[in-house]
């Protein structure tokens, strides 16, 4: 069997991108970072985009910072350049939520550490 399951926890790296297409169709676009300490100490900034994401998904103040939970597949893309083939690899998110300070996973009010 066959699977493609990714979930992430980190932070926000920059406020999100968000399009809206001709066809009514929106498209978020995340940057997330998650830090590492095995098998040794780094930060990954991971590229999240989500297809029509749910209204309260859409953030209406800033949330550069905040820490967010994501749940996906990873999707390898490819296209033409003028420097010839390019690809990237992005998580195509399925769920998105970005956690409200002092709010913990639960949804549970909590003291700020």
């Amino acid at each position: 069997m066959d699977l493609n399951l990714v979930v992430i926890a980190g932070r926000i790296a920059a406020e999100p991108d968000i399009q809206t297409f001709e066809s009514g169709i929106t498209l978020m676009r995340l940057l997330v970072t998650v830090r590492s300490e095995e098998p040794r100490r780094r930060l990954d900034v991971i590229p999240i985009v989500q297809w029509n994401p749910d209204t309260d998904t859409i953030p209406d103040e800033p949330v550069r910072g905040r820490k967010v939970w994501v749940v996906g597949a990873i999707q390898r893309r490819f296209w033409s350049a003028d420097d010839g083939r390019v690809s990237k690899v992005e998580i195509v998110a399925h769920e998105v939520a970005i956690r409200e300070e002092g709010v913990n996973v639960a949804g549970e009010n909590v003291a700020a550490p």
